[in-house]
């Protein structure tokens, strides 16, 4: 049974008839998830519904895949895709981070995967207040219904404060000038007014991207707490999975992959304490079959928006 949405979520447009969200890496992603007839999987970021829908067709009648999501406009919208699956697709509200809570009776998992970040709906409306590219309400929240907007954090913060978060979640080396600027223009509201603000302050001229794209990640990062999330979800997913499943995760930046990478070497035992004899003090419960991130603009050319992203896969040993 699906989730009940709340109506206190903004309104927006309706999903445009014969829309088709293009997952990202879909096909490298099936390939290493490896889905079978009566497969149980867990999609624990719904999004656009592509990945899900892909998993579905996979188990087939017989299979379960329970797809998770914050955002209640994705739920309605995505529903409506993967409504002809019937009871094989169960939808759920809440954060990925608690997944054992929310699908843990629905389990053990064949596979889990998450494709982390925000998806096209959330960019494509403006009234999101995701994009720097469309004028709209200054919020960024995943779930609309709950928690500080982008707008409350930069009027609440102080200088210091925003600062390090641009720096930290951003990876934007001037920082501090743009914080500066952030709190010179209180109170904020709109989307554009911000990235002109940014622009402005940044002094960044002639480069390929928008000198706003960094803040408005970081921005985005604090506002959901995106990567205390990802921190939380992973060991909740190794978890779920049954001796031999697999989680796949699709990142796309490098604070994300370097948690990603971190904990899965630590899982595989890469790099950890070892005895006389070089075995790993503890044995590892994961096997990488990935050693390295497959790289999204190589594996799936054609969708602009992977062209940042990384898929990691890794199978949960019986020890776990």
């Amino acid at each position: 049974m699906t989730a009940a949405l709340s109506t206190a979520a903004p309104a927006l447009p309706p999903v445009t008839p014969g829309f088709v969200h293009a997952p990202v890496m879909l096909e490298a992603t099936l390939r290493l998830l490896d889905p079978q007839p009566g497969g149980r999987f867990l999609d624990g970021t719904l999004g656009g519904g592509g990945h899900s829908a892909a998993l579905l067709e996979a188990v087939g009648p017989t299979g379960l895949v329970v797809s998770l999501d914050r955002d209640p406009h994705a739920l309605a919208a995505a529903g409506q895709r993967l409504a002809p699956f019937g009871a094989a697709s169960l939808r759920l509200r809440g954060r990925f981070s608690d997944m054992v809570a929310l699908a843990g009776a629905h389990g053990p998992f064949d596979g889990v995967l998450l494709d982390i970040g925000t998806s096209s709906p959330q960019l494509d409306h403006a009234a999101r207040g995701f994009s720097f590219q469309h004028d709209g309400p200054l919020d960024m929240r995943m779930d609309p219904d709950g928690g500080e907007s982008a707008a409350e954090l930069i009027d609440r913060l102080d200088e210091e404060a925003l600062a390090d978060i641009i720096f930290r979640y951003g990876e934007e080396p001037r920082s501090r000038r743009i914080a500066r600027a952030l709190v010179a223009g209180r109170p904020w509201s709109r989307t554009a007014a911000l990235a002109e603000a940014v622009a402005k302050a940044s002094g960044w001229q002639g480069s390929r991207t928008h000198p706003a794209t960094k803040t408005f990640q970081a921005l985005r990062i604090a506002v959901n707490d995106e990567l205390g999330e990802l921190e939380r979800a992973l060991p909740a997913a190794i978890s779920l999975l049954r001796p031999g499943g697999r989680l796949a995760l699709i990142s796309f930046h490098s604070l994300e992959d370097r948690i990603v990478k971190g904990f899965f070497r630590d899982g595989a035992a890469i790099g950890t304490a070892r005895d006389a004899y070089g075995q790993p003090l503890s044995p590892p419960t994961l096997r990488l079959l990935t050693r390295r991130p497959l790289d999204g603009a190589e594996e799936d050319p054609s969708n602009p928006r992977a062209r940042s992203a990384r898929l990691r896969v890794a199978e949960r040993l019986p020890s776990a």
